[in-house]
């Protein structure tokens, strides 16, 4: 199968699984597992920041980080399309309980003008303004990667009115080789960065979150209360050490398939390719303007051809490369679309 739905799809590499099968382990959650304190130290390393704590998902990672952020009732500013809000069943409300106000956005960039009016004065009426959360890449726009300089002015502001600041940076590697940048510099002025390891970088499951030493000790906690306190879970931080090692720049062998990608499909009638203004590994695709018969029927015929496609709303598809898509793969699949464009003539 030619799977486009997202890059949670990947298998270990071979050499993946030979470090997972030769891990050291012990019992983490007594913090005697060698190989994920390594993990945990390097991530910290990677970021620039004092410590890190690795857990089994970047949800689990971000709403750790909003429970140790804020307090019950608190406030919570983040984009319409975060995936915090948009993906995470309801998590804030029922965790942290939480409110999250939604803000506009521009490819994953909340305008600090905005910002700034939504954040109420002190008041016995109002929740307490807490936490700013940026994202990236920015997921539900086309995995976007976002500049530092773009999300400065609206962490300007949250600094300003002492917010604290949380990146869902579960692709930030991504960003970090698109935009040419240490990954250390897209999470300067943020305090707690998410990242994942279960999905560009290949490793079949787990996340970090990393920030500061008083922070991630609270977190640890947290992480025992959700239940992600893991065992010998060195014989899986194995695999996010390995992919930290030898995973992260080939992470533009996906960009360079997505752009190839997103080119051959501008050319097919009927579908529209929407980029951002620095894209990744995602393509989104518009079908509005074809007559294929809806998007029920694109699933199934691709289903049918053995290729992977995900919806992202009624009109759009998202496809994603991955360590497990070839140049072939792509040929592949643009072949499909014109097929299914030609049909239609």
């Amino acid at each position: 199968m030619i799977d486009l739905r997202s890059d949670t799809v990947t298998q270990p590499t071979a050499a993946m699984r030979q470090a997972m099968a030769e891990a050291v382990v012990g019992d983490d959650v007594y913090g005697e597992d060698p190989t994920v304190s390594r993990l945990e130290l390097e991530a910290a390393r990677l970021l620039k920041k004092a410590a890190a704590l690795y857990v089994p998902t970047a949800t689990m990672a971000n709403q750790i980080a909003l429970l140790s952020h804020t307090e019950r009732g608190d406030e919570v500013f983040l984009d319409e399309d975060a995936h915090i809000y948009y993906y995470e069943a309801g998590a804030p409300a029922m965790l942290a309980g939480v409110t999250c106000h939604l803000l506009p956005h521009t490819a994953g960039v909340i305008d600090a003008q905005v910002l700034a009016a939504a954040i109420r004065p002190a008041n016995v009426h109002h929740p307490r303004p807490r936490l700013l959360v940026v994202e990236d890449t920015h997921n539900r726009s086309g995995g976007s990667a976002v500049p530092a300089s773009m999300l400065a002015p609206a962490i300007a502001v949250a600094r300003q009115h002492d917010l604290a600041v949380h990146m869902d940076g579960a692709r930030l590697f991504n960003a970090a080789v698109a935009l040419s940048i240490a990954p250390s510099d897209l999470a300067a002025d943020v305090d707690t960065v998410t990242l994942c390891l279960s999905k560009g970088l290949g490793a079949p499951l787990g996340a970090l979150l990393v920030g500061p030493a008083a922070l991630i000790e609270r977190a640890r906690r947290y992480r025992k209360q959700l239940g992600g306190g893991m065992r010998q879970a060195g014989i899986v931080a194995a695999a996010g050490l390995y992919g930290l090692e030898y995973h992260v720049q080939r992470l533009s062998q996906d960009h360079r398939r997505a752009q190839l990608l997103a080119k051959s499909l501008s050319t097919v009638p009927g579908f529209s390719v929407v980029l951002p203004p620095v894209p990744t590994n995602m393509v989104m695709v518009d079908v509005t303007g074809s007559n294929i018969g809806g998007m029920d029927r694109v699933l199934r015929e691709a289903a049918a051809a053995g290729i992977g496609l995900s919806a992202v709303g009624p009109c759009r598809l998202r496809l994603v490369t991955h360590l497990d898509i070839s140049d072939a793969d792509i040929e592949v699949a643009v072949a499909f679309f014109r097929r299914l464009a030609a049909e239609q003539d």
